[in-house]
């Protein structure tokens, strides 16, 4: 194989990364003011003057303040740049910020660019106290995330309480323990473990929000500052969205990065990267404890880079929730007592949205500097929707570029059959998955369970609240509720009601 131009050879060259955390919210930096402080930062870690010139400028897309979008165009003009190639993603995706890295290696690859810019933000935290104060005046007070324009319409899931991600990624918890062959406290100390080492990290990390290490019983143990959101997760297993965080990274060709006397220490180098997806319909999928998509992305990965765990130096391991980072060490062979975070995880680093893994790319970066160590970043976005892993190091991995990373037939091809959906369904069935959600004050709103009918076929149900002894059975970890059998009846307005036999 014939030696590779220094001008098709992408390298990370900048980071950056900002917590803005005003006593007045009404001082706090909007996302574009994040983004550009972010790059800002990025370009003096990289020596100065690239944004200047960069050809393409990359945004993750934001929801915290919807009248700001389109963003990117606002973050260029904020900087006072024109780069030639500007655009954001479609939607807020926890996968967006690996994707754009990945695009823009095979931007300077094919020759297309020399310098390349990527950033996100998120001012969720300022949007939410204006909102409380709009409230206090006497307005609704919006809820950004529940809110979100791809969140608000209704049907069949959103019926039975399934909206955002807190209540969905609960039904992948619950099946995933029953499949791992663990009983509620043994999946919840698995659970524990792996946050508690990302406090640890993340109180080590200049940028993390949360830097107060917790042990792992704090945070599975419901309390009155650690609510239960949905079973069995609690305010310490969720992504903590409640932030003001911006990131970004610039990457150049190595060529450039020469030009400019960047020194060889201080650039991360890219390796093979691969992609996958589930359906956007988290009804739609074969199964609930496993994910092909999540499984193809890394597995591929490694394969590409030639790579084994005994390999990999560190690991960001996407935590939204604990049943990713579960499912992902599960694939890729990562010990239990090894940290699966280099920034701090989405709950004490910070859940800015779509952008986290530009953090973690700021991390990662920070750690590889110097070495000759390997690094993986894996990421997930939507519903455990979008998967998109690639690896980094220290050194020279050889990859070249441009290189495909759409793994999708590979993924689909590992799927199991998807059952049907039957939305008007009576009579006996099994539980495939389920979760409680609860009430800011710690009360139950309602359990749902999904459920497989004697055909093979998936249908929704709900548990009222006031049948306490059906709530018990699905949270209090004496059985395991997951392949129980019981009946579901529909009410007058046709609601399905579960009741266990």
């Amino acid at each position: 194989m014939s030696e590779q131009d220094p001008e098709n050879i992408p390298v990370i060259v900048g980071v950056g990364q900002i917590n803005d955390r005003p006593e007045d919210p009404g001082d706090g930096l909007d996302p574009v003011g994040l983004m550009a402080e972010a790059l800002r930062r990025a370009d003096a870690d990289a020596g100065g003057g690239l944004l200047a010139e960069c050809d393409s400028l990359a945004v993750v897309a934001q929801l915290a303040w919807p009248q700001l979008n389109p963003i990117d165009g606002k973050v260029a003009e904020t900087l006072g740049i024109e780069p030639a190639h500007c655009m954001q993603t479609a939607m807020p995706n926890g996968d967006s910020p690996i994707l754009l890295l990945h695009e823009a290696a095979n931007r300077i690859g094919r020759g297309e660019a020399k310098i390349c810019a990527i950033t996100g933000g998120e001012a969720l935290r300022t949007a939410g106290q204006l909102a409380a104060m709009k409230k206090a005046a006497g307005d609704e007070k919006p809820n950004a995330l529940r809110d979100a324009s791809h969140r608000v319409r209704k049907g069949y899931a959103q019926s039975y309480g399934l909206v955002v991600p807190t209540d969905v990624y609960p039904l992948y918890e619950n099946a995933g323990r029953a499949a791992f062959g663990q009983n509620l406290a043994e999946g919840q100390a698995e659970s524990g473990t792996i946050w508690a080492a990302m406090s640890e990290v993340a109180a080590g990390s200049e940028g993390a929000w949360l830097r107060n290490p917790v042990a792992p019983e704090d945070v599975v143990t419901p309390s009155h500052s650690n609510r239960l959101i949905a079973f069995p997760y609690t305010k310490l297993q969720v992504a903590n969205s409640s932030v003001n965080q911006g990131a970004g990274f610039i990457v150049c060709s190595l060529a450039e990065a020469r030009r400019r006397g960047n020194a060889e220490e201080k650039l991360v180098w890219i390796g093979h990267g691969a992609a996958a997806h589930e359906s956007g319909n988290f009804l739609d999928r074969d199964r609930y404890d496993a994910s092909p998509s999540l499984a193809t992305s890394i597995e591929r990965t490694m394969t590409l880079n030639g790579a084994t765990a005994d390999d990999l130096a560190h690991v960001e391991l996407y935590s939204c929730f604990p049943c990713v980072p579960k499912m992902a060490r599960r694939i890729l062979g990562w010990p239990l007592d090894k940290p699966a975070t280099v920034f701090g995880g989405l709950t004490f680093g910070g859940g800015p949205i779509g952008n986290y893994m530009s953090h973690a790319v700021v991390a990662m970066v920070e750690k590889l500097r110097g070495t000759s160590d390997k690094g993986l970043l894996f990421a997930n976005g939507g519903y455990a929707t979008h998967n998109h892993t690639i690896l980094v190091s220290g050194a020279p991995t050889g990859a070249r570029f441009p290189q495909g990373f759409d793994y999708q037939s590979e993924a689909d091809g590992r799927r199991g059959e998807v059952p049907p959906l039957d939305e008007s369904f009576a009579g006996p069935a099994t539980i495939e998955t389920y979760t409680v959600h609860y009430r800011r004050d710690g009360s139950v709103q309602s359990g749902v369970i999904v459920a497989r009918t004697e055909d093979g076929s998936r249908t929704l149900a709900s548990v009222p609240a006031a049948d306490q002894e059906t709530i018990e059975f699905l949270t209090d970890g004496r059985n395991e509720p997951v392949g129980t059998t019981g009946t579901i009846t529909r009410d007058e307005d046709g609601y399905a009601i579960w009741t266990p036999d």
